[in-house]
């Protein structure tokens, strides 16, 4: 089968044929019609993540239809349209995830293949109001906005929420969740275009993080909100207490941006704040997240499909930090 394999920290991934899945009585081989880039993906490639092994096949993010089964009793499955669950061995504690989690993608072999073998309990029916492509960008970037927004951050209709770095998936779909319950969602970019887009897509007011005053406006026009959602940290991660209603919560699930330096304790005693941890999230989280999504008939932006082939151009791109949205690539 065709496959994209990261040979060596820091290469190129090499585009070949490698070995089509032996599969285990409890797993189900996955034909791939579309998958998407994660950052984990780049952070993976250039060695930015822990406990790298290669050679391996990256890519979580998948759907398509399972042609073989590793035991007669799961013919029933066959044909069926999916979307897979990257999660790996989460455990009992819907707190936290155990010690033997691992995601789909590394050290597992991933989606950037024309096959993928999973256990039957990793594959969920592909919500019947989107295409593959759209299908393909949801698992986990959905999964992780979705602990974000309301496993973790409690956000209930009517609310405020910033979304601080709007553009990457998660964030998008932080946007979309928080919309679709009827909050009121204001995001930050260092794009103009992408505040305008976001603004197209519904967003109340958007504010450029590289102007060093924009908390203060947001207060100003706002009041203050109730929930953040940051995957940047670094120094401007004390501005977001800032721009806090009492009680509020904060939920960080990157940091992208480096250590905080500048936090005020003052204000996060005093305003009673809640700063909230967050990756990935729980089987449980997945199943509702998909009943959420289908439910609600929400649809992720896509900004780009590549080929398999050119799957390198396709990391380029996410590098560049030019999507808006996730970034497909198809079969």
């Amino acid at each position: 089968m065709i496959a994209a394999v990261l040979e060596k920290i820091g290469e190129r991934l090499r585009v070949s044929n490698i070995e089509k899945p032996t599969l285990l009585q409890d797993e189900v081989l996955v034909e791939i019609i579309a998958s998407a880039i994660n950052h984990r993906d780049i952070y993976i490639s250039k060695g930015e993540y822990a406990a790298i092994k290669t050679p391996c096949v990256l890519g979580s993010d998948g759907a398509g239809k399972i042609v073989k089964v590793g035991n007669p009793v799961l013919n029933n499955h066959l044909g069926k349209e999916v979307i897979i669950n990257p999660n790996n061995n989460w455990g009992d504690n819907e707190n936290f995830q155990s010690n033997n989690y691992d995601i789909l993608g590394m050290p597992t072999y991933g989606t950037f293949a024309q096959f993928v073998k999973v256990k039957v309990d990793r594959v969920h029916e592909k919500p019947k109001h989107l295409n593959f492509k759209e299908a393909a960008a949801l698992p986990l970037a959905g999964l992780t906005a979705y602990r974000a927004i309301f496993t973790k951050g409690k956000l209930e209709t009517g609310q405020k929420v910033l979304i601080n770095g709007i553009g990457g998936g998660v964030a998008q779909f932080a946007f979309l969740f928080a919309k679709a319950v009827g909050a009121e969602v204001f995001v930050t970019s260092g794009k103009t275009e992408k505040l305008q887009a976001s603004k197209d897509m519904g967003a109340d007011k958007g504010y450029n993080y590289k102007d060093e005053n924009w908390h203060k406006q947001l207060n100003a026009e706002v009041g203050g909100v109730d929930l953040v959602i940051d995957s940047a940290g670094g120094e401007g991660f004390g501005n977001l207490l800032k721009i806090m209603n009492p009680g509020g919560r904060l939920v960080t699930y990157g940091g992208t941006r480096g250590k905080v330096t500048n936090l005020s304790p003052q204000i996060l005693f005093w305003k009673q704040l809640n700063i909230l941890g967050t990756t990935m999230g729980s089987d449980e989280d997945f199943k509702n997240m998909l009943a959420f999504v289908s439910e609600k008939k929400i649809k992720p932006t896509v900004d780009k499909v590549f080929t398999l082939a050119n799957i390198n151009k396709a990391f380029d791109y996410v590098n560049a930090q030019r999507q808006f949205g996730k970034v497909v690539i198809s079969a």
